[in-house]
């Protein structure tokens, strides 16, 4: 079979919108090539190693990649993408240049193009993501595993709104925590809270493929007993009471249901949002506090920012 590699010159706001409507598009995995990951000082920290050819990278902005199969529908297909993408300048996401190319390759180097940028990278002090095909031995004995297929799932769970949300699991969880996780993606939030001591995981998305690469990575980290997904606009008609609610999604959303999050959070409960741009920091802060919330921490990577709030 012949594939098409689709090429979107964008920002990293657009990031996980855009992953988004490819994966809602049928593409079976994205490549996310950030000139950023060639200076990130992480492995003094935590220890990855990266394999990157900087000549694959751009100058500004980043790449997402993604590969669709070559067939009668497929110039209907990327104007649908081209289009559901113009549509994100409604809620003020910035495109950048928003310069989209198509190329063809053949299976073999589709099944390299993106398995190639995928290595086990230690994300946190506790928490490593590895994908399902590659062997690793964890270094230490607290050391917890994620595995994560990007075949299946939204990106490979590395973006820095993911690390930040991650890290603020590993500081707020307490054992048998109950956990919502809004807008769930590849599920990699809800496994994390479990493997971390949460007792249930409550997991929405609006996005039916969403739902399904959630199960399908809870199942692949023998978790899909504790984490329950369920295809949700955000937190609309959610009764249940929570100890911390997680959401990795894009300021403009976050605030359209900070009260459903005051009203489905136990006294005391936390609030950890992230996916948040600099410029739309203040706006989240405020609303949050608008709503009765206290500030507990803005931690910050990159051009990227999450706000831990407490109710």
């Amino acid at each position: 079979m012949k594939w098409s590699e689709i090429c979107i010159h964008t920002t990293n706001e657009a990031v996980e919108p855009i992953s988004n409507i490819l994966h809602e598009s049928g593409a079976s995995g994205v490549v996310i090539e950030d000139p950023l990951d060639l200076v990130r000082i992480r492995e003094g920290e935590f220890g990855e190693i990266y394999e990157l050819d900087p000549n694959e990278y751009p100058d500004e902005g980043v790449y997402i990649k993604a590969y669709l199969p070559v067939n009668s529908f497929l110039g209907e297909t990327v104007e649908e993408i081209k289009q559901a993408i113009n549509n994100l300048m409604i809620y003020d996401v910035d495109l950048g240049r928003n310069n989209v190319t198509l190329s063809e390759v053949n299976e073999e180097e589709w099944e390299t193009a993106w398995k190639k940028y995928y290595k086990p990278v230690k994300i946190s002090k506790k928490i490593t993501i590895k994908p399902t095909w590659e062997d690793y031995q964890p270094v230490s004995s607290d050391e917890i595993i994620i595995e994560l297929d990007p075949g299946m799932a939204f990106g490979t769970g590395t973006h820095p709104t993911t690390v930040l949300g991650i890290q603020a699991l590993e500081h707020y969880i307490k054992q048998g925590n109950i956990v919502l996780d809004v807008g769930c993606g590849s599920g990699v939030l809800s496994i994390a809270s479990i493997l971390l001591g949460a007792e249930k995981v409550f997991a929405y998305d609006l996005d039916e493929i969403a739902v399904k690469s959630t199960t399908l990575n809870a199942r692949q980290n023998k978790l899909d007993q504790q984490i329950e997904t369920k295809q949700n606009n955000l937190l609309d008609h959610v009764d249940k009471q929570a100890d911390i609610i997680v959401a990795n999604i894009l300021a403009e959303i976050i605030v359209r249901f900070i009260r459903d999050a005051w009203n489905n959070l136990k006294p005391g409960g936390i609030f950890i949002t992230s996916g948040i741009i600099q410029p739309k920091k203040q706006m989240v802060k405020d609303q949050l506090q608008e709503n009765g919330f206290t500030i507990l921490e803005i931690n910050e990577m990159e051009d990227w920012v999450s706000i831990i709030a407490q109710k």
